[in-house]
Formats: structure tokens, C-alpha cells, sequence
């Protein structure tokens, strides 16, 4: 009954339908859409090109699809994100499956909500360098111009070559990026389709226990269809809640590391991250902001001892459980039918430059 209650809200605040087809389940919510950046599949075509072109890079060796790869459910496989110039991100990359749902984007950066404004940030960016477009954005402007496959995306796109500017490239790339939504792993099937052979015993009892306050307790910080936090117009995303930002004992959390901190300056915010979402859990490893833990036994482990480092901040509701042999394999079976097999080959956000000579 709450599913219902939230999707029937959610379809009321949520803008009018767009020119794309979002390919959701009957009943699931269309993610909020900017007004100034509507959904097109001009515009969507023109931003996959641009989320996997290396000469937005430096080095002309990486582009946004290098932290985030497509079989990897849009992570890299890295404990710390790395750059053109071999300097390390103090944090993992993070999975751009359902980022349009998010109510903030990032490990921990709670006002930085907007994904034209975040697509900038690795071209643009100096601490870390990501891309390492800066200084060099005319460069890049002109090669895009003098470029006949961009030349024909952007008038499809944005009524022609003259449109052409960062501020538009920034516009595509978010749009891609808000086309990525995955609903169509076993779990789904078994859930909202009614397909019961969908997944095993073992991950229905594992459902169970991610779902009991009296066991694991999963659900408190990975609640709903997301397994996380997600946003719709006119939302209160309750930023500073447990949920979204959450200290869970993994470190002691010193800089650059300090969470939520780094933005409020409020002491009882260092060490709150942002829970990310379950979905395709399995395949993202390593875990955590810092990726110190390499496997999904290892985030059992860290949470059925309730934390391994004792921090002021650490969530209250993070306590220690004992699960049998069995029912760690149950609930780690149940994560794995998180896992949208389709999501990892579907055309639609491969990287169409592989089948085309780049100049």
C-alpha cells in the first residue's frame, strides 16, 4: 500500500511527459526532469556520444565512461577514482544507474543536486583532476564543431551547429546520464511482475532478513523500490536525515575523508556519506566512499559487527547481529538478484564511438 501511495504521488509532482520513452514498469515514477533541460532522444543520441568521447580528456585517453563503464553498472572497479593525469579522487566512482532519482549527487555533497552543474565538474574540476578540460575548453568547442557527426547530433539536438557550447554539451551528458534507469533485474520481476520463479528460496529469505529491524536491518539506510533516498518535484528530501547521509564506523574519517563535513562544517556531520543504492550491488565492488572493503562477505561482516571503527557520529540505528553461515549466503543472494543483467548490454548507453573512427 505505501509503494502505491508514493508512486501515485510521485506521478502527480512529476513534470509532464516528455518526448522519451522512459521504458518503465507500469506504475513506477518518471525521474524529475529540469525545466530548462527536457528530455529528448536528439538529446539523449548527441549526450552518449559526448559521455564516451576521449578527447574531452587531456590525455585523449578518457572520457566520462572511464570511471563509469557500462558493465560495471556505470562504476570503474577502483577503490579511488583515477584521473587523466594519474591523480587519484580521495573517493570511488559512483554508479550512474537511477542518478536521476537521487536527492544528491556525490559521496557527499548535499546542495549539489543538478547533473548539468555536477557534468562539469569532472571536465572542469583541478582538485582532483577528472578530465582535465580546463584551459582548453575552446579546444574542444571547435573540435566538436568542425566534427560532422556532432554537427548532425547537435541540430537534432539543439537546432544546429551554432548551439555549440559547454553549457549544451553539459545539458546532453546529463541527459544521458538521466536515461540510465535499471527495473528489470530478477528482483523486479519477482516483485512487482509476480514472477515467483524469478529468484531462488535462498534470496526470498535473504529478502527477509535485509528487511527485518530485528536482523540485519538493511532497509533503514536502502529502504524503498531504489534501495535508497529518491527525489520527485516538490519533495522534501530531508538532506541532513538518516537514510541519505549516514556515518556508518568505516573509518575514522580524516581529510580529505570527513563526509558531509566538508560542506556544513558541523562537526556531527564528519564520517556521513551518502547510502548509495543497492541496485547491481554485486557488481560495483569495492565498497564504501573509500572502496576498503573488497567484497560483499566483507560488508556483512562490517555490519553484522556493527561497525568496525567506533565513531561519535555513527548511526544509532547500526547495531550488532549475528547471522548463521547460511543466512550471510541468503542475504547475499538476495543482493545479488539486485542485478540487472539487461542494463549491462542494452545498445541504448554502450559507447557508440566503438564502431566509428574517431579523427
Amino acid at each position: 500500500m505505501l509503494r502505491f501511495s508514493v508512486v501515485i504521488l510521485l506521478s502527480v509532482l512529476t513534470l509532464p511527459a516528455e518526448t522519451w520513452d522512459w521504458g518503465l514498469p507500469q506504475g513506477f515514477p518518471r525521474p524529475p526532469v529540469p525545466a530548462d533541460n527536457p528530455m529528448t532522444a536528439a538529446k539523449v543520441q548527441l549526450g552518449r556520444y559526448l559521455f564516451y568521447d576521449k578527447r574531452l580528456s587531456v590525455n585523449g585517453k578518457e572520457s566520462c565512461g572511464s570511471c563509469h563503464r557500462q558493465e560495471l553498472a556505470f562504476t570503474d572497479g577502483r577503490a579511488q577514482a583515477e584521473g587523466t593525469t594519474g591523480q587519484l579522487h580521495p573517493r570511488s566512482s559512483m554508479s550512474l544507474v537511477n542518478i536521476a532519482y537521487a536527492p544528491a549527487l556525490t559521496w557527499a555533497n548535499p546542495t549539489l543536486k543538478s547533473l548539468e552543474v555536477q557534468a562539469l565538474i569532472p571536465m572542469l574540476g583541478e582538485d582532483p583532476i577528472e578530465l582535465g578540460l580546463k584551459g582548453r575548453e575552446r579546444d574542444f568547442l571547435n573540435t566538436v564543431a568542425h566534427d560532422s557527426v556532432y554537427q548532425d547530433l547537435f541540430t537534432k539536438a539543439f537546432s544546429g551547429p551554432s548551439q555549440i557550447t559547454l553549457q549544451n554539451i553539459a545539458k546532453a551528458i546529463a541527459a544521458f546520464e538521466r536515461s540510465i534507469v535499471s527495473v528489470r533485474s530478477p528482483y523486479d520481476r519477482y516483485r512487482w511482475d509476480g514472477d515467483a520463479s524469478a529468484i531462488s528460496d535462498s534470496a526470498r529469505r535473504g529478502e527477509l532478513l535485509f528487511s527485518s529491524s530485528e536482523r540485519a536491518g538493511c532497509f533503514q539506510c536502502h529502504g524503498g523500490w531504489n534501495f535508497s533516498a529518491v527525489r520527485f518535484e516538490g519533495s522534501d528530501t530531508g538532506q541532513r536525515g538518516e537514510g541519505l547521509f549516514v556515518n556508518t564506523g568505516v573509518s575514522q574519517y580524516a581529510v580529505p575523508n570527513r563526509g558531509l563535513y566538508e560542506h556544513t562544517g558541523r562537526s556531527e556531520d564528519i564520517g556521513r556519506f551518502r547510502a548509495p543504492t543497492l541496485r547491481n550491488i554485486a557488481l560495483t565492488a569495492p565498497y564504501m566512499h573509500d572502496g576498503s572493503m573488497a567484497t560483499l562477505e566483507d560488508v556483512i561482516a562490517h555490519y553484522s559487527a556493527g561497525g568496525r571503527v567506533s565513531h561519535p557520529n555513527k548511526t544509532p540505528v547500526l547495531r550488532p547481529f549475528n547471522l548463521t553461515a547460511d543466512e550471510k549466503t541468503d542475504l547475499i543472494e538476495f543482493l545479488k538478484s539486485l542485478t540487472d543483467q539487461e542494463l549491462l548490454h542494452d545498445g541504448r548507453w554502450s559507447d557508440p564511438w566503438q564502431a566509428k573512427k574517431i579523427p
